[in-house]
C-alpha cells in the first residue's frame, strides 16, 4: 500500500486504510448478497419454467460457477496481475450487472421437456452452463480478492457470509412483493452496487449507479409481469391470451386460467386445481352435486357426511363444497399457500366461489398442513388429503418440498391421533397399472396403525378407484379407519358404488380382490411385502420422507421404459439427481481439476493440505441441507426452514470466522473446533429429532430461540476452519531457491483452495440428497460429520513448513 512508499501523517494514513478496508468488506457482503439471492430466486424460477426436480440445479451450478472462477484466477493470475484490485473488481460487477438479465432471458425462453432426446439435452446443457456464468464472475471477484487481500481473509470471509445471510432474509419478502423474474434482477441491481462501492475511479462509480439505477427502473417497469415473465413451461409455450391472473410467492407462482366457463389455479405452471363456482344451498340435484360425488374422495362424504373435517390442501375448494353441501357443520381448511387461501379464493374469485371460504362453517389457516394437525386441540371425523402434490420446490429448492412430510409414518400415527374413536383418514393418490402412489399410502398407514397398537388392521381400510387400473392416472382413494369399519359402512359403500359404476372397489374388508392392494394389507407386514415388490412401497419416515420416490436401483439402471407415462415425471427426481451428480462430478475434473494438474506439474503444487479444503466443504454442505430439511417440520413451513437455518449458519460462521483470526493465531490449535464440530454434530444425529419433535408444540418465537440456541454455536465453529486454512496458505514461506513450480505454488495456493472447496460443494450438494434418499437424514449429518473429522486428520499439515 502507499503507506510503504510514502510518510503521510499517521492518522491520515490509518484513516485511510481503515475506509479502504471498511468498503472492501462492504463491496463483499454486497457482492455475496447479489450471488446467493441469485442462487435462491434461480431455484423458484427452474421449478416452474423446468420441473420441480430441476430447481436442485441451481445449487451445484453455483457452487461449480465459484470454483471455475477460483480455477481461472489461479489460471490466469498473470494477465490479472495487470489490473489493481478495485477496479478489476468492479468492472466484473458491471459484467454481472449485465450478464444477469441474459440469462434470465435464456432461461425464460429456451425451452426444456421431460424429453431424453439430443436436442433437449442439448437445451438444458445451454441453461446449465449460462447460469453458472454470473457465479462464475463472483467466484473470480473472490478468489482474486482473496489472494491479494490475505492479511484480510478473516474479514473478508465474515463479510462474504454476512452478505449470504442477509440474502437469505431478502429473498422471501422480494418474491412476494416483486416475484421470481424482478427478483434476479434485483440480484444484478445489487451486483452493480457492489461495484460502485469498489469503485475509486468517479466516472466508473458513476457508471456502476447509472446501471443500477437503469435495473430498478426495468423492475419498477416489470411490476406483475409485464414484460418479463414466463415465456416456457415444461417446454410448452404459455399463451398469456387465457391467463386471468398471476403472481408470485416464496412458494410458487400462482395464476388463474380461463377454461371455457371454468377457471383453474395452475400452480407453477403444472398443478392445477379447479375454483368451485356453486352454491351449496342448491347443490340437491345439480350437475355440481352429480359429478363431485361420482369422484372417489367423495366416499369420506358418503360415510360421514355431518362430521367434522380437516382437509390439507384444499386449493379451489373441491374438497371444502363436498364437505359443506353434504351438513358437515365444520369445515378447517389448511392450505400453505396464502396466494390461493387469500389472494384468489377470499379477494379477487371469492365471488365466483359464491364466497365458499367465507362462509361461517369453513375455516382456513394459511400454514402447513401436517404442523396444523399436530398442534390442533380440536379432534376430527375426517382428515383428508386429495391429490396433494404441488410438484413445486419452495425457496429452499429442492431439498425441502412440504408434500412429502405429509405421508410419512410420523405424520400418520398424528392424524390420527386428531381423529375421533370412528374418525378415518382419506387419502386420495393418483394410480398406475403397477399399483405404487396409493399402495404406498395403505404401508404408511398400516405401519402408523400397528404403532397405535392395531395388530392385524385388515378391516380398516377400504380402497376405491375410479375404473379399473388399466391405465396410467387413474385417482384412488384410501380410507384408512382408527377403528374397524362396520357391516353398516361397508354397506353404505357398496350401495354409493351401485349408484356410480364408475367406481370400483379395489378392497373391502369383506371382500378383498385379487390385487396388490389386498395382498398387501393380507401380509400385515408393509416391509416385507415392498421387499418382494416391484417397486419400493415400503413405508417412508421423518428421517427418509421420500414417499413419491418409489423406484428401485435396479429400475433405474435398466427399465427402458421408464420414459413413458407421468409415471416418468413422479421419479424423474431420482433421474436427475444421477445425472446432476454425473454431470457435477465431469464439470469439478474439466473445470477444477484437470486445469489445476495440468498447469501445476511440480508434485508440492498438489499437496495433501489442499483435502483439508475439500474436507470442510463437502462436511459444510452436508450438514446445511441435513439441517434444512430437519427443521422444515419444527418451523411449520419450509420457507422459514430455509431461512432460518441457513441465516443462523452464516451470520454465526461469519461471527467465528472473524473470532478466528485472535482465536487460531497459532495453527496447532486448528483442531479444536473441528473437533467440537464433529462430537455436536454426532450428538445431534441422535438427540435432535426426538429434541425437535418434543418441543413443537412451542410459539414461533420460542422456536427462533431454540433453533438459535441449536444452530449458532454449531455455525459460529464451522467459521473457523475455512479461513484459518486460507491464511495458513497465504503466510506459506517463499523457500529460500524456488524452483519455477513452487513459486507458482505458493502465489496460487489461496485460489486452488478457494476452488477445491467449492468443488466439493458441487459434489456434495448432490451427494447430500443421494444419501438421505438412501438412507435418510441422520446418514447425510453422520456424513457431514465423518467430513470434519476427516479435516481434523488433515489439520496438522497446515502447520508452518521451514522453507
Amino acid at each position: 500500500m502507499s503507506a510503504i512508499t510514502e510518510t503521510p501523517p499517521i492518522s491520515r494514513t490509518s484513516t485511510s486504510e481503515t475506509s479502504s478496508e471498511r468498503s472492501l468488506l462492504a463491496g463483499v457482503a454486497v457482492s455475496s448478497f447479489a450471488a446467493l439471492l441469485l442462487e435462491l430466486a434461480l431455484t423458484r424460477l427452474f421449478s416452474v419454467v423446468l420441473f420441480y426436480h430441476f430447481a436442485f440445479l441451481a445449487i451445484s451450478i453455483a457452487l461449480l460457477g465459484l470454483g471455475s472462477g477460483g480455477v481461472f484466477a489461479h489460471l490466469g493470475k498473470n494477465w490479472l496481475g495487470r489490473f489493481s484490485t478495485r477496479i478489476l473488481l468492479s468492472w466484473l460487477c458491471v459484467i454481472n450487472a449485465l450478464v444477469v438479465p441474459l440469462v434470465l432471458e435464456i432461461v425464460l425462453h429456451v425451452p426444456v421437456s421431460l424429453s431424453l432426446s439430443e436436442a433437449n439435452l442439448f437445451r438444458l446443457t445451454a441453461i446449465y452452463l449460462a447460469s453458472a456464468v454470473p457465479f462464475f464472475v463472483t467466484g473470480l471477484e473472490f478468489s482474486v480478492l482473496f489472494a491479494r487481500e490475505s492479511h484480510h481473509i478473516s474479514r473478508l470471509y465474515g463479510a462474504d457470509l454476512l452478505g449470504g445471510a442477509l440474502a437469505c432474509l431478502g429473498i422471501v419478502p422480494l418474491l412476494n412483493w416483486v416475484g421470481g423474474p424482478n427478483t434476479i434482477l434485483f440480484a444484478a441491481t445489487m451486483a452493480a452496487v457492489a461495484g460502485a462501492v469498489w469503485a475509486v475511479r468517479p466516472n466508473l462509480r458513476k457508471l456502476t449507479l447509472g446501471l443500477a439505477a437503469v435495473l430498478l427502473l426495468l423492475i419498477a417497469a416489470n411490476y406483475s409481469g409485464r414484460l418479463i415473465d414466463v415465456v416456457y413451461a415444461k417446454g410448452i409455450f404459455r399463451d398469456k391470451a387465457w391467463v386471468e391472473f398471476a403472481r408470485w410467492n416464496a412458494i410458487s407462482r400462482v395464476e388463474v386460467d380461463r377454461q371455457d366457463q371454468a377457471k383453474t389455479v395452475v400452480i407453477d405452471a403444472d398443478a392445477s386445481t379447479y375454483i368451485m363456482n356453486a352454491d351449496p344451498k342448491q347443490w340437491q340435484g345439480s350437475e355440481w352435486q352429480h359429478n363431485l360425488m361420482a369422484a372417489p374422495p367423495a366416499l369420506a362424504n358418503v360415510l360421514r357426511p355431518h362430521g367434522e373435517y380437516a382437509i390439507i390442501g384444499p386449493g379451489g375448494g373441491v374438497d371444502v363444497l363436498r364437505a359443506v353441501a353434504n351438513g358437515s357443520p365444520s369445515v378447517t381448511g389448511i392450505e400453505i399457500n396464502p396466494i390461493i387461501a387469500n389472494t384468489v379464493m377470499r379477494d379477487r374469485y371469492a365471488e365466483y366461489s359464491c364466497h365458499l371460504y367465507q362462509r361461517p362453517e369453513v375455516h382456513i389457516h394459511v400454514t402447513d398442513g401436517r404442523s396444523f394437525v399436530r398442534n390442533a386441540k380440536q379432534n376430527f371425523d375426517v382428515v383428508q388429503m386429495t391429490l396433494v402434490d404441488t410438484w413445486a420446490s419452495t425457496a429452499a429448492g429442492a431439498f425441502a418440498l412440504s408434500e412429502n412430510s405429509l405421508y410419512t409414518v410420523e405424520a400418520f400415527r398424528e392424524y390420527f391421533e386428531h381423529l375421533r374413536p370412528d374418525g378415518m383418514v382419506a387419502i386420495t393418490r393418483w394410480e398406475f397399472r403397477q399399483p405404487r402412489e396409493a399402495l404406498r399410502v395403505v404401508s404408511v398407514a398400516m405401519q402408523a396403525l400397528h404403532e397405535q397398537g392395531v395388530e392385524n388392521p385388515a378391516r380398516n381400510f377400504i380402497v376405491v378407484s375410479e375404473g379399473d387400473l388399466d391405465e396410467d392416472g387413474i385417482p384412488v382413494v384410501v380410507l384408512a379407519k382408527k377403528s374397524a369399519f362396520t357391516r353398516e359402512e361397508e354397506e353404505q359403500v357398496r350401495s354409493h358404488l351401485a349408484s356410480n359404476p364408475k367406481l370400483v372397489a379395489l378392497y373391502l374388508p369383506s371382500d378383498p380382490k385379487d390385487n396388490p392392494f389386498s395382498a398387501l394389507i393380507a401380509r400385515n407386514d408393509s416391509y416385507a411385502f415392498a421387499e418382494k415388490y416391484p417397486y419400493n412401497v415400503a413405508p417412508v419416515n421423518d428421517n427418509r420422507p421420500f414417499f413419491f420416490f418409489t423406484l428401485k436401483l435396479d429400475q433405474v439402471l435398466h427399465d427402458d421404459d421408464l420414459s413413458e407415462g407421468i409415471d416418468w415425471k413422479v421419479n424423474l427426481g431420482v433421474v436427475v439427481l444421477a445425472m446432476v451428480l454425473v454431470i457435477s462430478f465431469v464439470a469439478v475434473l474439466a473445470f477444477l481439476v484437470i486445469p489445476l494438474a495440468v498447469r501445476s506439474g511440480n508434485a508440492r503444487e498438489r499437496p495433501v493440505r489442499l483435502l483439508y479444503f475439500v474436507a470442510v466443504g463437502l462436511g459444510y454442505i452436508l450438514v446445511e441441507i441435513a439441517f434444512i430439511q430437519r427443521f422444515v417440520l419444527f418451523l411449520g413451513h419450509p420457507t422459514y426452514a430455509l431461512t432460518v437455518v441457513v441465516f443462523l449458519l452464516l451470520l454465526s460462521s461469519g461471527a467465528g470466522s472473524l473470532a478466528s483470526r485472535k482465536w487460531l493465531a497459532r495453527r496447532q490449535r486448528a483442531w479444536l473446533p473441528l473437533a467440537f464440530i464433529t462430537a455436536a454434530l454426532l450428538l445431534y444425529v441422535f438427540i435432535l429429532p426426538g429434541l425437535l419433535n418434543a418441543l413443537v408444540g412451542l410459539s414461533f418465537a420460542a422456536k427462533l430461540l431454540v433453533s438459535a440456541i441449536l444452530l449458532v454455536p454449531l455455525g459460529f465453529a464451522m467459521g473457523m476452519p475455512f479461513p484459518t486454512g486460507l491464511r495458513a496458505l497465504a503466510s506459506v514461506p517463499v523457500p529460500e531457491f524456488p524452483t519455477a513450480g513452487e513459486s507458482r505454488f505458493q502465489e496460487n495456493s489461496v485460489e486452488w483452495a478457494w476452488a477445491m472447496n467449492a468443488g466439493s460443494s458441487v459434489l456434495g450438494s448432490v451427494l447430500a440428497m443421494v444419501i438421505a434418499i438412501q438412507f435418510g437424514l441422520n446418514a447425510t449429518l453422520a456424513c457431514g460429520a465423518g467430513a470434519y473429522l476427516f479435516a481434523i486428520l488433515l489439520a496438522p499439515t497446515l502447520q508452518r513448513q521451514r522453507a
